[in-house]
């Protein structure tokens, strides 16, 4: 299964069974911004409700609440998203005022963060694979204060790291999330293609790292078990079509914006031959307009 399906993520990630991989596979990311190091988590619930009743609804993929009350939502998406930093945004907003409830003041408020897994390239002018965002003071560029500090989104773009790692510029044994990347990005289900040489550096890896070994036990065995495998295949074929139909879109409203182009030009030239003291014979032949077309063409000139 490629873990890069949102219903493959959420089977081994998001499941009480393999919540210690779900702790490690967190502590890797956030390790970049200095968090601490999270020791237990549970699960909450993925529905987030409008306030009113004809209030958007969201369901996030995987949402935790650590130790220290601090709420995380990981988000898996495999195809290009609109507006993908808005969308960021509106969850962890929705996620992050699910806290205050009747009674609660604003100092109950706990950090709440979003990571976003991305199979495709977001932000084209970074380099790096992981970028994190929080809030700053525009002119010193100074961090808000930690008591303050309660948004922090991150973004890990898959391309971008397999690309990295393929290019040989990162190091598995020196750095966890390396490993846990490399994960994800072995089976690549709309392409159709294992790596290879990802599972061999997996196995090779396991050796040292055992909850590494767990996750590729626990995977292995979701891709073996009858009815994982077909709620996975229709989740995927699902997205396809969806990907798909986006595609198709694009294309029909380009080849409509082609001909509609083709056909203004072919009226500037018409009303140039009009101009010109051409006869309606002269331009049917040479634009292939009808003779009604041409007519109204006349009628638009006197008329300009």
């Amino acid at each position: 299964m490629d873990l890069k399906v949102d219903f493959a993520f959420e089977q081994l990630f998001g499941s009480e069974r393999n919540k210690h991989i779900t702790i490690v596979f967190l502590n890797a990311i956030l390790q970049r911004t200095g968090r601490a190091t999270i020791t237990e988590a549970m699960f909450l619930n993925q529905e987030l409700g409008g306030e009113y009743q004809d209030d958007k609804q969201s369901r996030l993929d995987i949402v935790v609440k650590t130790q220290a009350g601090e709420l995380i939502n990981i988000e898996m998406q495999l195809s290009t998203q609109q507006d993908m930093f808005k969308r960021s945004m509106f969850y962890w907003s929705r996620l992050f005022t699910t806290q205050l409830q009747k009674g609660l003041g604003y100092h109950t408020l706990r950090p709440t963060i979003t990571i976003n897994i991305c199979h495709f390239t977001l932000f084209e002018e970074i380099v790096h694979y992981h970028s994190t965002y929080h809030l700053y003071e525009d002119a010193l560029l100074q961090r808000l204060r930690s008591k303050d500090d309660v948004l922090e989104i991150h973004f890990i773009e898959m391309n971008k790291f397999l690309h990295a790692w393929f290019n040989q510029t990162l190091n598995a044994l020196d750095d966890i999330l390396v490993r846990w990347l490399l994960l994800l990005g072995m089976v690549d289900a709309r392409k159709q293609k294992t790596y290879d040489d990802i599972y061999l550096e997996l196995e090779a890896l396991t050796m040292k790292d055992e909850n590494l070994q767990q996750a590729l036990s626990a995977w292995e065995e979701l891709s073996q078990t009858p009815e994982t495998i077909i709620a996975y295949q229709s989740r995927l074929k699902y997205m396809i079509d969806e990907v798909a139909k986006l595609e198709d879109a694009k294309y029909h409203a380009q080849q409509e914006g082609i001909e509609k182009g083709i056909e203004k030009g072919i009226k500037a030239v018409a009303k140039n031959m009009i101009a010109s003291g051409y006869d309606n014979e002269q331009i049917m032949q040479l634009t292939s307009l009808t003779v009604e077309e041409v007519l109204q063409l006349r009628t638009e000139i006197e008329v300009e």
